[in-house]
């Protein structure tokens, strides 16, 4: 099982809407992460904006290929974009920026 974690940085003026937003993620989307292979999937978040998001999954490439194929990724990351600091034109789900693990207590 492959650990993952990830930065992002969301803009401190949509803090709270971001919040809501995850309070309340649409079915689809929970269905969807679940069908293509991320469990103990977490998003923390920073009063500053640092949002760090964490998952296990058995292969992440095939993982983020399953999602991408989706329609309702695309969907979610369009509506997500405008939340987001420094995409530089990705979207959010491309704009992570991954950790590399170097230690882990098993």
């Amino acid at each position: 099982m492959q650990r993952v974690c990830f930065l992002l940085k969301v803009r401190a003026d949509r803090l709270d809407e971001y919040r809501e937003r995850h309070a309340a993620v649409w079915p689809e989307m929970l269905d969807a992460l679940s069908a293509t292979g991320w469990h103990n999937y977490s998003l923390f978040l920073r009063e500053d904006g640092l949002l760090v998001g964490y998952l296990e999954t058995e292969d992440f490439a095939a993982a983020q290929a399953g999602m991408e194929a989706t329609d309702i990724n695309s969907r979610w990351q369009a509506e997500m974009a405008p939340f987001f600091e420094s995409l530089d034109g990705a979207r959010p789900d491309e704009a992570m920026k991954h950790l590399t693990e170097v230690f882990h207590l098993a």
